[in-house]
């Protein structure tokens, strides 16, 4: 239970750090992407850092989670911070809710209940093999790197999806890395400073934060957090599933279950995430 509601005001706070960063980063000249500078101009804009400070409690709130409950739970239930960004975003901008927002928000959980509830998921191991390890953070650097590459040669649009999916793949891996960290911190500070873990956490936290930055500047918010909010569960599932043997249902109706809901649940998100109320104005934003 406290890993759920820990997840449930992660996504919360996530959703928030979103709006806000996007709100920040859309206005900074394009020769700023994918540099660590961007993060250091961003650090000038007030609105920006208090989405930084969202996106903080955010983790410590998904640290915590991730150290009592299975990723293949936890990570899924991020996906809810779109729920939360409809009624705030609402009652910010003063719109109001169409029939598409609330057909979103139903996929978004019936697609999200259907899959706990067939998936069942187990707990698995709080750690893994050196080997799986290595093909695991070189596999998702290679993919986050490909997606970067392609993301260069799109259109602004092409760009903000491309890199947001990176990412989304990068924020995967980070989930694993929190999990392994978080249960290291279980057992004092002595194990985080000599394990490696924690120090390539670090890393790809960097790099998700510039990736993500950099797709928010790219373009509106409905192009980058509908493909970041689906990939990073996705991404955790599986390996969750395949790395850490969270077990999940496999019998062959259970699989195809749950493909139909995370599918159901992916549109939910995109058709969330182009909610008008949640989003900024974005006369400021080339679409």
């Amino acid at each position: 239970m406290l890993a759920v509601l820990c997840a449930l005001g992660s996504s919360l706070l996530y959703a928030l750090a979103s709006v806000l960063q996007h709100r920040g980063a859309s206005d900074q000249p394009d020769e700023e992407s994918l540099r660590v500078s961007l993060l250091l101009r961003l650090l000038r804009q007030p609105i920006w850092v208090l989405g930084l400070a969202c996106d903080a409690a955010g983790y410590v709130l998904q640290f915590v989670a991730l150290g009592h409950g299975a990723i293949v739970v936890v990570q899924p239930l991020l996906v809810c911070g779109l729920l939360f960004a409809l009624p705030l975003g609402a009652a910010w901008s003063g719109r109001r809710l169409s029939r598409v927002d609330w057909v979103g928000a139903v996929l978004v959980c019936a697609g999200l209940a259907v899959f706990l509830g067939v998936a069942a998921p187990a707990p698995g191991r709080s750690n893994t093999g050196s080997v799986q390890w290595a093909t695991l953070l070189i596999a998702a650097g290679v993919v986050a790197a490909a997606l970067t590459v392609a993301g260069r040669r799109a259109d602004r649009r092409g760009t903000a999806v491309a890199l947001a999916a990176a990412a989304g793949v990068v924020y995967g891996a980070a989930a694993a890395l929190t999990k392994t960290s978080s249960h290291l911190l279980d057992r004092g500070i002595v194990p985080v400073v000599i394990h490696w873990q924690p120090y390539v956490l670090l890393v790809f936290g960097v790099a998700g934060m510039v990736l993500a930055q950099s797709a928010f500047q790219a373009g509106a918010l409905d192009f980058s957090l509908p493909t970041m909010t689906v990939v990073d569960p996705i991404v955790s599932i599986a390996i969750g599933a395949f790395v850490f043997h969270e077990a999940v249902a496999a019998e062959p109706i259970d699989i195809l279950l749950e493909v139909l809901a995370l599918a159901a649940m992916s549109a939910g998100v995109w058709l969330l995430a182009r909610c008008e109320a949640a989003l900024p104005e974005r006369g400021h934003v080339e679409a």
